[in-house]
């Protein structure tokens, strides 16, 4: 114990020293702090979210004191914990027997609360926890907090869902600020610019009306724009239009469609807004207008599109996506992928949902251009199943994800031989087509078009038997990406039954799993011996990559368990929660690695989608730029990474 007093004395606070408070437990803060401390507690969770009269009954419960730098605060040899402490200025770090030295030290900072989990448990710490500089805190005792945490739920539900509850709380911030944004985006002050996604279907005033029903038909359009040779709108045919001008009138197909085409034309340059568009639709009646840059036309507005922008749509977004004749149109449309995902994130979908949507998007998207591909070179697509590898397999992409794909061709015996040259020629075009989209090209070249990624079934077998049975450091590598398989298109049998066979395979092989959990160790969780965040100066800026430090590991521990239980799930939630009964697990436990994993990825998306990621990587963010919630669930959700490890160090070095 250090008796010397503080250098300053917070809000006129009577603190004492550590160890003489705690041989005075019934020193409390005067009557005339109480309104203070309580407007300190409630700028923190779970302060913010509780009643007044209950923030009130933990101050007036409390004592005061203050601990010295170095200084025990709470010991394992001191026998049950007696009280729960809040933290109002200064800092505690936990270390745990060597955990110093193995970098398995933890810091609470202000607006913490420890040990709750000894605490709640009314046992002795397992962690030494001391203070790190000059701290002064509350001390709630145990009965005291129990009665407290009957008495408010909010109180009480936090203490047993801490991190959990850091994710509510942090998504409804998140909230807040993209429901503003998408309310800016998706207002009728947008420039008509950025509505004109693809060029207008148009052609000359001497088109029989045949060819014009014809591509109209083909394309699935509601209109026909027609066009002088200098590309300035003359006229336009809608489906609207086409009863009584063309149906009705019985005229001959072989009619130029100048003859019944509506003119003149009521256009709006890319300068004007959405608004102007919806009123010229209101004040003449219609239903479609050209849009022009330079006097020539560019795009088409029509009311749907209006519609549409003020609620942009899971259905609206899939729809364009499937209604897309070519590839120039899906590099148009992907773009409301991303705008979609905007738009959730106003909404407060989580994570999960989050990136769920965004996979199912992403993998129409795929389907139609593989639907278009297969056309156009004449191919069966009961030959072969496409699947997607890594992020893309577990259904978990973001924003920024490269393509890793595959080609499962059906064994020889199954039909005639494959024209390999053909399909490596059809997946190029699709690995290229996709990179045109917006899914940059493999950098390891782990695609479709890589003849070693286009085999058969056999061939697939063989391979992965290859690397489960022999595990060398590039088969551990692959392992990370290819076992991640997941049916996009084709016959999904094919991807079905090399699950099946791998499942099996890993599981019987315990030398491969513990090479894998060796390799999955290579990268500890970011955080020093003082339990803080280890940041990487980039650009003069604290950063963290937030997929290689942080949501790889739930990724590889989630693998290596999943192989190792014969659990057939790709995403990395399904197989924890798969995974939770199987490995005895509290459900608030696994809850917890499901939590963290869904708010590192939150947080990549919130980047991307933001333009804030730091330097050439598109997952490493900066630090000093998370708000106060998330950077201290961003701390919780390390510990429960590095947690993870240690389970998996225990399980398997040995």
């Amino acid at each position: 114990m250090n008796p010397a007093a503080p250098p300053e004395q917070p809000h006129g606070a009577q603190a004492v020293p550590g160890g003489a408070a705690a041989a005075n437990p019934l020193l409390r803060p005067s009557g005339s702090l109480l309104n203070n401390l309580c407007l300190e507690l409630r700028r923190h969770p779970p302060f913010n979210e509780m009643e007044p009269a209950h923030v009130k009954a933990f101050v007036a419960a409390s004592r005061q004191a203050y601990f010295a730098p170095g200084e025990a605060v709470v010991r394992p040899e001191d026998g049950a914990v007696r009280e729960l402490f809040f933290i109002r200025r200064g800092a505690i770090t936990g270390k745990r027997g060597l955990s110093d030295v193995a970098g398995g030290a933890f810091q609470y900072e202000a607006g913490d609360l420890f040990p709750i989990s000894a605490v709640l448990a009314r046992r002795a710490p397992t962690t030494t926890y001391s203070a790190t500089e000059d701290t002064f805190v509350l001390g709630l005792p145990a009965d005291e907090m129990q009665a407290l945490a009957e008495t408010s739920p909010v109180f009480g539900d936090f203490l047993n869902r801490r991190i959990l509850k850091f994710l509510d709380l942090s998504r409804a911030a998140l909230q807040v600020v993209y429901a503003s944004q998408a309310l800016a985006e998706q207002s009728l002050e947008t420039p008509l610019a950025q509505l004109c996604h693809k060029a207008p279907v148009t052609c000359s005033p001497d088109t029989p009306l045949q060819d014009v029903l014809s591509q109209m038909h083909r394309l699935r359009i509601g209109s026909m724009l027609v066009v002088n040779p200098t590309g300035e709108p003359v006229g336009i045919l809608t489906r609207y239009d086409i009863l009584g001008r063309v149906a009705l009138a019985q005229l001959p197909m072989a009619t130029p469609i100048a003859q019944v085409m509506v003119q003149p034309v009521h256009s709006l340059t890319t300068a004007h807004t959405a608004q102007d568009a919806a009123l010229l639709m209101s004040q003449h009646g219609i239903r479609h207008v050209p849009i022009t840059r330079e006097g020539r036309a560019v795009g088409i507005v029509s009311e749907r599109d209006l519609f549409a922008l003020q609620r942009l749509s899971l259905k609206h977004v899939s729809g364009s996506i499937r209604n897309a004749a070519d590839v120039p149109t899906l590099k148009l449309v992907a773009h409301d992928i991303r705008r979609f995902a905007r738009s959730l994130l106003g909404q407060g979908v989580q994570a999960k949902q989050l990136t769920a949507l965004i996979s199912h998007l992403n993998d129409v998207l795929t389907a139609r251009l593989l639907e278009i591909k297969t056309v156009e070179h004449g191919l069966d697509p009961q030959r072969f199943c496409w699947v997607a590898l890594g992020s893309e397999g577990r259904g978990e992409q973001t924003i920024a994800t490269d393509q890793d794909n595959a080609l499962i061709l059906a064994d020889p015996a199954d039909g005639p031989p494959h024209d390999k040259a053909r399909l490596l020629a059809f997946a190029r075009e699709v690995n290229e087509a996709l990179d045109a989209c917006g899914y940059p090209l493999c950098r390891g070249n782990i695609m479709a078009s890589n003849p070693d990624c286009c085999l058969t079934e056999s061939e697939w077998r063989q391979r992965f038997a290859q690397w489960i049975d022999q595990g060398s450091p590039n088969d551990l590598l692959n392992a990370s990406i290819y076992f991640d398989f997941r049916a996009l298109a084709g016959r999904p049998a094919l991807a079905a039954d090399l699950r099946a066979f791998v499942t099996r395979r890993a599981a019987a092989n315990p030398r491969f799993l513990s090479q894998l959990a060796v390799n999955g160790l290579a990268h500890g969780a970011p955080l020093n011996w003082l339990g803080q965040i280890d940041t990487t100066l980039v650009d003069g800026v604290a950063t963290l990559d937030i997929k290689l430090q942080g949501t790889a590991i739930f990724v590889d521990v989630a693998r290596l368990y999943a192989l190792a239980r014969g659990v057939a799930a790709t995403g990395t939630r399904e197989r924890f929660e798969a995974l939770g009964p199987l490995l005895g697990v509290p459900p608030h436990e696994h809850q917890a690695w499901v939590g963290g994993f869904e708010f590192l990825q939150m947080l990549r998306l919130r980047a991307q989608l933001d333009g804030t990621t730091v330097g050439d990587s598109a997952n490493r963010i900066a630090v000093g730029g998370l708000n106060d919630i998330d950077r201290r669930i961003l701390k919780e959700t390390l510990r429960v990474a590095r947690t993870l490890q240690q389970r998996v160090k225990l399980d398997y070095e040995r």
